[in-house]
């Protein structure tokens, strides 16, 4: 109890705890070229989806950390609880493992793309070097995943993501941007020719689906008592809210940077001309080692948070160091690096990367839902009609947009 009561008042003056981990793990290279080509391409106009996927976030991040709290069990480890017999149980097995997986590969193919366009733009080498940087990146999270000992780096990219957050936040003070479109973008949906896309990434760079997966499993390390919900709350929103503002001013910098689409981004020396009214010429520098520091802290979460879903949902023993967890982590970790190498372009592929959990993230929110609305898992804490209707509202949303995209994608629209 002593321990419970320095933990309270430690929160009150602290930003800090699994909030503050949902919130660092969205803003990594998709995060940042996601918002940067969203606001080139469209100016403000995509700036309620962000807002959107804020909300979402917030929605969805709040039942897990209910889920965690009530049961002391992770996502995966209460969908084996709850769909524990026959068809269900496989059905369950197959759509969130194979959604995890995909997606959670997908991510890791944008953290090592932009890890390594970090380190081509710091170091000044030439694209011929690209490839060789993925081999770099790639064998670094290897190594840091292997052995265990990647927390201390991780607390370094972390500071030099939060730092380059900062810049982009002075940066859309110091442009003196048009407060009323921003205003008009936030609240009046719209989706410009060719933008579903990029909207569906902005939510799935966000409304990330393996955090679904680690906050309630970092949730139950914290809090354990229902009478610590509101202060678990807290904690999530005012840290995702905090994310949510970098992000916007990532699109708000791009937006006056880039007049719109008048300048076509390319790379990171183009990424970097947003910072300029800041950091001038070492703009270029700064955005290149941000890229570095967000793509391969998230380079080394992305393998580790699939090998924690499908250890709780197939019920393996928690072992880090266990075969079968190794072979997880390895599978994402290769085959993000496989199509790192493949030759798309770097940016493209990350928006793509974003966009594709943004397709699947309709998945595991409904699997989400029924878990927050079973009384074999949750007791009497089920979820209450206002919970239900905000998330039915952000399952139907993400699935429109979704759909959307596929059809336009197979040009039916």
């Amino acid at each position: 109890m002593i321990n419970q009561a320095k933990s309270r008042k430690k929160s009150r003056f602290l930003i800090s705890g699994p909030g503050a981990l949902v919130a660092a793990a969205f803003i990594g290279p998709g995060t940042l070229t996601t918002c940067s080509m969203a606001g080139a391409r469209f100016g403000y106009a995509l700036l309620w989806g962000l807002l959107f996927s804020v909300i979402a976030t917030i929605i969805l991040q709040e039942m897990t950390a209910r889920l965690g709290i009530i049961t002391n069990r992770g996502l995966g480890e209460a969908l084996r609880k709850h769909f524990s017999k026959g068809l269900p149980r496989i059905l369950t097995w197959v759509l969130v493992i194979s959604a995890i997986v995909i997606g959670n590969a997908a991510f890791q193919t944008g953290n090592i793309m932009g890890a390594s366009l970090g380190l081509e733009s710091a170091t000044g080498l030439g694209s011929e070097f690209f490839r060789i940087w993925v081999l770099v990146i790639a064998l670094m999270a290897f190594i840091f995943l292997y052995i265990g000992s990647y927390k201390l780096i991780e607390r370094v990219m972390t500071g030099l993501v939060v730092l380059m957050s900062l810049t982009f936040i002075l940066t859309a003070i110091i442009i003196s941007p048009d407060l009323p479109a921003i205003l008009k973008g936030l609240t009046t949906p719209s989706l410009p020719k060719g933008s579903v896309i990029t909207l569906i990434g902005l939510i799935g760079t966000t409304v990330v689906p393996y955090n679904l997966f680690l906050h309630a499993s970092a949730i139950r390390e914290r809090w354990q008592h229902p009478e610590q919900i509101p202060e678990a709350r807290k904690d999530l929103s005012v840290s995702v809210i905090l994310g949510g503002i970098i992000s916007m001013s990532i699109v708000v910098t791009s937006s006056v940077a880039f007049s719109g689409g008048n300048i076509q981004i390319t790379g990171v020396t183009d990424l970097g001309l947003q910072l300029e009214p800041l950091l001038g010429k070492w703009a270029r520098y700064f955005m290149g080692t941000g890229l570095f520091a967000a793509g391969i802290s998230s380079a080394m979460t992305a393998p580790l948070a699939a090998a924690y879903a499908t250890q709780g949902t197939l019920g393996w023993e928690r072992n880090l160091r266990s075969r079968k967890f190794r072979a997880v982590w390895i599978s994402i970790l290769l085959t993000g690096t496989l199509f790192s190498l493949l030759g798309f372009k770097p940016l493209e592929a990350i928006v793509f990367a974003q966009a594709a959990n943004g397709i699947l993230l309709p998945v595991i929110a409904i699997y989400l839902l029924f878990i927050m609305n079973s009384r074999q898992v949750m007791g009497e804490h089920v979820n209450g009609w206002l919970s239900n209707i905000a998330g039915i509202l952000v399952v139907l949303i993400t699935i429109g947009l979704g759909t959307r995209s596929l059809l336009s994608a197979f040009g039916f629209i």
